[in-house]
């Protein structure tokens, strides 16, 4: 794969071979601010790729190399996510500067990014995540707008369609055995969602995280009957059911 090589300063060592990426987007006005905020040593931030709306792709850190993208994050109970992942950074402006959908240059790039990298580094299709899932208090990115179920066509992250929908909807206030097996399921798909029954604020923050990738017709924390039952299908998929 050709690379246009960027070099960042914002890097240190790993301790452990790379077994998660996390996709982002830039959320500034513009690839080249994004490209810059990142190689800036005084920006304290970095990642490992960036792939521009045409398609480019950079080269900012070595894989081996671990970079400082994810921040204070989370995955199935590892906690330094920047250690064990690779960052690949997405250029759209984000929420804050104008949203939009990512073209199909830059998702077709994307992909060859992902199957590249997979030739090198063993990560499984449930540990291809987006920053929002290992952030969910903090991030939004890379969005509903991104085409997650394209890249897993593609052969690079979990998707499943459920059967079928049953089931009323769960919601914040309510305490039940439904809402144990909610925050059961997110904890085992690899949020931080430890299962108390009760459904609070940080349970809409983490569904509402689960939707942005995985539900992203319906974005709003509250677990209707196709969130959880796409959750299930997740989780029957992620075990090889």
């Amino acid at each position: 794969m050709n690379f246009i090589e960027a070099v960042s300063p914002n890097f240190n060592e790993r301790k452990v071979p790379p077994d998660i990426i996390v996709l982002h987007y830039t959320g500034m006005k513009t690839g080249e601010e994004a490209l810059a905020w990142l190689c800036n040593e005084e920006s304290k931030v970095s990642s490992h790729y960036l792939v521009e709306e045409d398609g480019r792709v950079f080269r900012l850190v070595p894989e081996e190399r671990r970079a400082w993208h994810a921040g204070v994050a989370s995955w199935k109970g590892e906690t330094d996510i920047n250690g064990r992942s690779i960052g690949i950074e997405i250029v759209n402006p984000g929420h804050e500067w104008g949203y939009r959908p990512f073209p199909k240059a830059q998702i077709d790039a994307v992909i060859e990014l992902l199957g590249d990298i997979r030739s090198r580094w063993q990560v499984e299709d449930g540990r291809i995540v987006g920053h929002s899932d290992v952030a969910p208090a903090r991030k939004d990115d890379p969005g509903e707008l991104f085409p997650w179920k394209t890249l897993a066509q593609a052969g690079h992250g979990l998707w499943a369609e459920p059967d079928a929908a049953p089931g009323a909807s769960l919601s914040e206030g309510e305490e039940s055995a439904g809402v144990f097996a909610l925050q059961a399921g997110l904890t085992r798909l690899g949020y931080a969602s430890a299962p108390s029954g009760k459904y609070d604020a940080d349970t809409t923050t983490i569904v509402r995280a689960f939707q942005r990738h995985w539900r992203p017709e319906k974005v709003d924390g509250v677990a209707d009957g196709m969130t959880r039952a796409r959750l299930i299908a997740l989780l029957r998929a992620a075990a090889g059911a």
